[in-house]
């Protein structure tokens, strides 16, 4: 149940683009306890159904609270096609839910008990960087794998520096022979649960 931390430095062997979506609610009012819960399990019923069918796309995920009124999911999608895609599908939970809340607002049903909320970020390479000391998978990494630090630099300046192959590119040199990359890719399983 619990993960096992990864000694030492880690970073994301995150190659390519990266597409994260923080998705969450906020409680208006508390005294509305018929209205919340709704929401909140309508949420965790969209995590088990992507958890359930990988192929649409999520990678991993990590469950928040920012205050005792607002939850939200950070969600790190395969792409943003996909994310696309499991957003506007017919046979998706979020489709039916979606549909049910904006039949509510055009019959002027909703009282504002509980706020919606979505930010959505595609990030090119380059534009993103992480480091892990001492931690299980988490993040970024819980999404794309773990490798140590030195494959993407000890520095932030290094690591936002790093292009792969995937771009088209050559993958700059990190100092450390591939056959370690590769390996330390394969030492942390893609995926899993991040929310420890």
């Amino acid at each position: 149940m619990f993960a096992k931390p990864t000694p030492g430095y880690t970073t994301a062997a995150t190659e390519g683009d990266t597409v994260v979506l923080l998705i969450g609610m906020r409680i208006n009012h508390f005294w509305a306890v018929h209205q919340w819960p709704a929401v909140m399990y309508a949420m965790l019923r969209m995590l088990r159904e992507l958890a359930k069918q990988p192929e649409r796309g999520l990678k991993s995920r990590v469950l928040l609270t920012a205050s005792p009124r607002t939850y939200y999911v950070v969600q790190y999608w395969e792409s943003k096609e996909k994310l696309y895609r499991y957003a506007s599908a017919p046979d998706g939970f979020h489709h039916t839910v979606w549909g049910i809340a904006n039949r509510k607002q055009k019959a002027g049903r909703l009282r504002q008990h509980v706020g919606l909320w979505h930010e959505a970020y595609i990030v090119p390479e380059g534009g993103y960087e992480a480091v892990y000391f001492d931690m299980p998978a988490f993040g970024l990494a819980a999404a794309h794998g773990v490798l140590p630090v030195e494959g993407r630099g000890r520095r932030a300046a290094d690591r936002l520096a790093f292009r792969s192959t995937a771009r088209g590119g050559a993958a700059e040199d990190t100092g450390i022979p591939e056959t370690e990359v590769s390996t330390a890719k394969e030492a942390v399983p893609v995926g899993g649960d991040s929310a420890d």
